[in-house]
């Protein structure tokens, strides 16, 4: 019988944080007998795509999200005695640097004696073993992996701390043999994206410089990308589930797309990005991780840090004013290696490669014993 713990990772929200979180996943999955991941509902569908994923448990938690539910006493006792009921031994709990683990690291200790660690600029009280400080400016994919190392796992040798999926399906039967560069429109939270006319505008360029285009989209978004690719590219829109986004994606010679899932569903199956990308929130936290990129907005708008879901700037200028000159010469920056192989995610400050060297023993302070 193993003596591994059974370990649960919580990141309960967007599919992009839990693709973010993927490089974590893996060192925990490395120490652990079964690994389950707790994710959100927007988030279920990245869970199933990465590796090390032993069991998914899905919870609309009303404390993230953009549209929270109302908090339910059926629902959270619903929830702590799935937690019960998996014996988890350990948890780990990824959130981004402006959010609190505690309400998730209460749920987990009225399901027992969870041993539970989490990056938390608040006092824990008893609710925390392992109160972990993250390092200033950290991208999202390295804290969770200073997360779990703090916690004593260690990704497996050869794994690099790169996004990963599992392998994607082929899809030429939906995109063609020819080359193509995939331009994805629309995001989560309209702050991030081009308007539908900008990006129209944009694949009229792509194609008049010779780039054969495909346009992705969801379900929910067919009106939009029927518009932006026009009579200029091929319209995907709502004609893929996310692995299949993720086979269009692997194929392409490069992506546009702002700072959204797809972005970093691109990183994980080592697709160039061409990163519009909002400064709503910070590119140090959140830019394409582990692949070629190049960032177009302007990161000093006054939008910049606020969080902003919708553009409060009329015009949305810090991206809409990005020219087809600047978009044209980023994706030949990316694309000009092409076919060469893609770098590995970057190293730590101190030299090391993400998850490289022995996990090191935690303060008293990161244990929650101190204010």
């Amino acid at each position: 019988m193993s003596t591994a713990p059974r370990t649960l990772v919580v990141r309960l929200d967007s599919g992009g944080d839990v693709l973010l979180a993927g490089p974590a996943v893996r060192a925990v999955a490395a120490g652990s007998s079964h690994t389950a991941l707790l994710c959100g509902p927007t988030g279920e569908r990245a869970a199933h795509l990465l590796p090390g994923v032993d069991e998914v448990l899905v919870h609309d938690a009303p404390w993230v999200g953009l549209r929270p539910p109302p908090v339910s006493r059926a629902t959270t006792d619903a929830l702590v005695d799935a937690l019960a009921a998996g014996r988890f031994d350990r948890a780990l709990i990824l959130v981004s640097y402006h959010q609190s683990p505690l309400p998730a690291a209460l749920l987990l200790k009225m399901a027992g004696a969870i041993w539970t660690a989490a990056d938390s600029t608040d006092y824990p009280g008893a609710l925390l073993d392992l109160r972990h400080r993250r390092a200033p400016h950290r991208h999202e994919a390295e804290a969770a992996l200073d997360l779990a190392e703090a916690a004593g796992y260690a990704l497996p040798p050869g794994d690099r701390g790169a996004l990963e999926i599992l392998p994607p399906p082929a899809t030429t039967r939906l995109t063609g043999r020819d080359p193509y560069v995939v331009l994805h429109p629309g995001a989560a939270v309209p702050a991030r994206a081009w308007s539908a006319d900008r990006a129209a505008r944009a694949v009229a360029a792509l194609a008049a410089a010779g780039h054969r285009v495909v346009v992705t989209g969801g379900p929910d978004e067919r009106r939009l990308t029927a518009a932006v690719a026009g009579d200029h590219a091929l319209d995907l829109g709502g004609r893929t589930d996310l692995h299949q986004l993720a086979g269009v994606l692997a194929g392409a010679r490069a992506a546009v797309v702002g700072n959204t899932g797809p972005a970093h569903l691109a990183a994980a199956v080592g697709t160039p990005v061409v990163s519009l990308f909002a400064p709503v929130v910070p590119a140090e936290r959140w830019a394409p991780y582990g692949v070629p990129h190049v960032l177009l907005g302007d990161q000093q708008a006054p939008c910049a840090d606020s969080r902003a879901r919708s553009c409060p700037v009329p015009g949305h200028p810090c991206l809409d004013a990005v020219t087809d000159a600047e978009l044209l010469a980023a994706l030949a920056r990316v694309t000009a290696g092409r076919g060469a192989a893609v770098p590995a995610a970057p190293g730590r400050a101190d030299g090391r490669a993400p998850g490289a060297g022995a996990p090191r023993t935690p303060t008293d302070d990161e244990r929650g014993a101190t204010v």
